[in-house]
């Protein structure tokens, strides 16, 4: 009782009524000045700035027109290749001799276009839908590749038409010649099975590749041309690789999506 007693009167004197009263220290002012600033600069931030974001996904570069899988019509014995990977045939050009039970065939092409694989070789026992060739729809060198790009079909709703494209090409060294230069111009409205996609690329391999994550959605990009390189396409380096980019080389896309405003995220 004693110290309170104390303590009340303590509280009851007016000794020292006439000293000021200090409510911060200095240090507290500065602290609270640098926390108003940054919070006033974070809020025009939030409501002026931009945020960009990207979606990455896999790529091929081919012609745009696509493969298709050539199959043997009949059984027997290969023996014969009378093309080569690579060669470009017209329509209906002969690919293999076949030996069979009636005699001599011959497997043509369907479209013409640049043998891009032959997995039959002279020698080989072939059945009636076995895959001999698979060969991409092109007609002439000087056509202009394009890169489908296989985006997860969560993200492609997201992908505005004309969005800035930039691919990390797999046969080129990205540190030395840096990333190939494109921009988006269609959006697939449905996603696609790996037959689609094996269909479209002519590789049944690939086509489980990019659908291990699930169906993917085909965005097609248009690759942007310069007569400065090499390549005859655009880079982030002056001059690109020293070489020509060939059909159904496979790359990694970073696509780039429509600016957002910070505040944008908090706003339902």
């Amino acid at each position: 009782m004693q110290f309170r007693q104390q303590a009340l009167a303590k509280l009851q004197s007016p000794e020292e009524l006439d000293l000021p009263v200090r409510f911060a220290r200095p240090q507290g002012w500065l602290v609270l000045s640098v926390t108003l600033v940054v919070m006033a600069a974070a809020s025009v931030w939030a409501l002026t700035g931009s945020v960009a974001s990207t979606v990455s996904a896999p790529a091929v570069l081919t012609h745009g027109q696509g493969s298709y899988v050539l199959q043997s019509p009949v059984t027997g014995q290969v023996t014969e290749v009378l093309t080569e990977q690579g060669r470009r045939l017209p329509a209906r050009s002969p690919v293999l001799k076949v030996r069979t039970a009636q005699g001599e065939a011959v497997v043509r092409t369907l479209d013409a276009g640049r043998v891009s694989a032959l997995a039959a070789t002279a020698g080989q026992i072939i059945r009636t839908g076995a895959d001999v060739a698979a060969v991409e729809k092109v007609a002439r060198a000087s056509d202009a590749l394009r890169a489908t790009v296989y985006v997860p079909a969560q993200d492609a709703a997201s992908i505005p038409d004309g969005a800035a494209v930039d691919l990390t090409v797999q046969s080129v060294p990205t540190q030395e010649y840096g990333v190939l230069r494109g921009h988006v111009t269609s959006v697939d409205r449905s996603a696609q099975s790996p037959q689609q996609i094996a269909a479209f690329l002519g590789d049944s391999r690939l086509g489980e590749q990019l659908s291990e994550k699930g169906r993917p959605v085909a965005v097609t990009v248009t690759l942007d041309r310069s007569s400065a390189t090499r390549s005859g396409y655009r880079w982030s380096s002056a001059d690109g690789p020293p070489f020509r980019l060939e059909s159904m080389t496979q790359a990694s896309a970073s696509i780039r999506l429509t600016d957002r405003r910070p505040v944008d995220w908090l706003l339902p």
